[in-house]
């Protein structure tokens, strides 16, 4: 049988080392903050667990409320887990990595797809170690509440607005609006032309257009 991941063998005394090649995530939501302390933190446990940090990703200034496209090292910190450059990240807190359960399971269930863990420092997680694998496994079963709490908050909030009389959706186009939306159309012959004459949205010059020719035809 061979040799388990992030193990090799000390040819001295045939004792078994563990070799964690880890990269660092780094993000503080302003550029008046620094990373400079979760860095400290994280190279300090590194130190102790004989860590070999190989990457560093630091997304200064960014909040964690913006999604993967908007987060340049995070995006770029993944598809190099999924290149296999590392074995774990670290980050100094799960408030760094993303602002909702759910993002974080997200994230979880990809690096577990790329045989990556995860060490979250302030919640003391390790997703090598069977008690972090079943932390890991609570945190899915808390993000689906969470998702399903969020679901009944807005069900329940359209139902009360209906109760009190609330008209949901894209507010009407009166028929006067509607009759100088197609007057306009008609001299223009766009769209986004007519909008501007009749002084409304575009998305909803191109409703109104629509529904117009549905009744024409």
């Amino acid at each position: 049988m061979g040799v388990p991941k992030h193990v090799f063998r000390n040819l001295w005394n045939g004792t078994a080392i563990v070799s964690n090649k880890v990269a660092l995530y780094l993000r503080v939501s302003t550029d008046g903050q620094t990373t400079d302390n979760q860095r400290i933190e994280l190279e300090s446990v590194a130190r102790q667990r004989g860590w070999d940090i190989v990457a560093q990703y630091d997304d200064n200034g960014v909040s964690g409320a913006k999604g993967r496209q908007h987060r340049k090292q995070f995006d770029a910190m993944i598809k190099a887990a999924t290149r296999g450059e590392f074995d774990m990240i670290a980050a100094w807190s799960v408030d760094r990595l993303g602002r909702s359960l759910q993002d974080l399971v997200s994230f979880l269930n990809e690096l577990q797809s790329v045989g990556c863990d995860l060490y979250l420092h302030q919640q003391a997680l390790d997703t090598s170690t069977p008690a972090g694998r079943a932390m890991f496994s609570m945190c899915g079963v808390f993000a689906e509440f969470e998702r399903s709490m969020i679901q009944e908050r807005v069900k329940s909030g359209l139902q009360r607005a209906r109760a009190k009389g609330t008209v949901l959706g894209r507010p009407r186009v009166s028929a006067s609006k509607r009759q100088s939306l197609m007057k306009a159309y008609k001299e223009v012959g766009t769209v986004r032309g007519a909008a501007r004459l009749a002084k409304v949205p575009v998305a909803t010059a191109s409703v109104s257009y629509t529904h117009l020719r549905a009744h024409e035809t």
